[in-house]
């Protein structure tokens, strides 16, 4: 396993984990010239300050500080209640892939769905097995954008908790299933392939196939993307209340050990949501904390 322990070098920042500071909106150009004042090499934004900064204006930026994005935040969405919506959905998920292509993102991260409406607390139905068969049919359709363009599109398994309103896929195996269905590829195979898995910490710590998972992956190095934060006990917000690494229960250097036994070379990325703590902080202690953390608690 890597030494983390000296410096920040595969460290990434998930422009989430400082998009408030102190309280107040950072904008992305302010977060993008803080991570490069402290020699982070890579962040990973999202979509919605990108939009608000311009997407011109961002790469530029990650350009000028010649910066990685070890991923770009989000796609996904899938399901809908009407064939108008699944086209909706994927016409705004290409849309995200052409953006994640301009900033040079290792991949797109997916976060797919769940029953429709239910994020508005109006749930169109309650078939969940429609939900995960829109899903695969979404990923499926932006594929073919996706190997032309030749981006990455990586599944992100979100924890239980999530699977009526943002993800109906929940386990590593679930996202394994769906990649060795849409785009099967030999044991071994080295180049990168166009649909793999983002392994966050968070959403997978808890899942006793977890070890197994990362392996299987592994064989096919699948693993495009992986996140770390915290699991606090007690959980005050099961949405923003993520820790600080090394402040909760989750043994992120033993999950590490195993996505870098899987052949995992890339960067560790920071992705906190804290309504209550570390948004509350000034950005630049939340930074420096992170830097810190990276090479003690990752």
């Amino acid at each position: 396993m890597r030494d983390f322990s000296q410096d920040h070098h595969w460290l990434s920042i998930n422009t989430a984990t400082v998009r408030k500071s102190s309280g107040r909106d950072l904008p992305l150009p302010q977060i993008i010239e803080a991570c490069a004042a402290r020699g982070i090499r890579a962040i990973s934004p999202w979509r919605d300050q990108v939009h608000a900064a311009g997407l011109d204006v961002v790469s530029g930026l990650v350009k000028q500080h010649g910066l990685q994005l070890s991923g770009y935040c989000r796609g996904g969405m899938f399901p809908a209640a009407d064939a108008a919506g699944l086209r909706a959905a994927l016409d705004d998920n290409r849309r995200a892939l052409d953006e994640a292509c301009e900033l040079g993102a290792a991949c797109l991260v997916l976060v797919v769905g769940a029953l429709p409406g239910a994020l508005d607390g109006r749930a169109a139905h309650k078939d969940i097995a429609r939900a995960r068969a829109q899903v695969k049919d979404g990923i499926a359709a932006l594929l073919e954008h996706a190997r032309a363009q030749g981006m990455p599109l990586a599944i992100e398994p979100l924890h239980p908790m999530y699977a009526a309103d943002r993800a109906c896929v929940n386990t590593l195996a679930q996202a394994l299933d769906l990649c060795e269905a849409l785009d099967p590829r030999p044991p071994g195979s080295a180049e990168t392939p166009a649909l793999g898995v983002a392994v966050d910490v968070y959403h997978t710590w808890w899942d006793p196939l977890l070890e197994q998972g990362i392996a299987r992956a592994g064989r096919a190095q699948r693993i495009l993307a992986f996140h770390v934060c915290d699991w606090l006990t007690p959980t005050r917000d099961l949405l923003n209340d993520r820790g600080m690494m090394g402040d909760g229960v989750i043994d992120i250097p033993r999950i590490r050990s195993w996505v870098e036994a899987a052949g995992f070379t890339g960067f560790s990325e920071v992705e906190i949501f804290s309504t209550q703590d570390w948004w509350l902080r000034p950005h630049d202690e939340v930074l420096d904390t992170c830097i810190a953390r990276h090479r003690s608690a990752v």
